[in-house]
């Protein structure tokens, strides 16, 4: 697995998330590891077809998935996670991974996206995956994971 595989998706996080939610993140340190889908946490799952076929999954404590979409809606403070928050969660996924692909397109790799799944998991499922969390300043971090076939 390639560390720049990862490289698009984190760089079209940050710029993403400074256009919806107003605030600059930093990087935290790059790895690979066992990834648990825990409870308490939101998963938002893209795929990938093409030059590059696996999942990515950006991963957020449902705390900071609040916040992220409470500055996505202007200020709007959501106190739980019903059906807009789940659809500007999802669209922010979206909105990273399709930036990215046409990042990988420019660098001649090409990668189409399905639509994003939301995984709110009762049970942890594990996977390998390379991963790096964006550390948002006072909302928290999101995870992302590359998981190449």
């Amino acid at each position: 697995m390639k560390a720049e595989y990862i490289n698009p998706f984190l760089e079209s996080a940050r710029i993403v998330i400074e256009q919806v939610a107003n605030v600059r993140p930093t990087t935290g340190q790059l790895g690979v590891k066992e990834v648990q889908l825990q409870s308490g946490y939101i998963w938002i799952q893209i795929g990938m077809t093409g030059q590059m076929q696996g999942d990515i999954l950006f991963g957020l404590h449902e705390s900071v998935a609040l916040k992220v979409v409470s500055a996505m809606m202007g200020g709007f403070v959501l106190t739980e996670m019903d059906d807009i928050g789940r659809s500007a969660i999802s669209e922010l996924g979206n909105m990273i991974s399709g930036n990215a692909s046409t990042m990988l397109y420019n660098q001649g790799i090409h990668v189409d996206i399905t639509p994003p799944k939301l995984y709110i998991p009762d049970a942890a499922k594990t996977s390998k995956a390379l991963t790096i969390p964006l550390i948002m300043d006072g909302i928290g971090e999101l995870d992302i994971q590359v998981l190449i076939a």
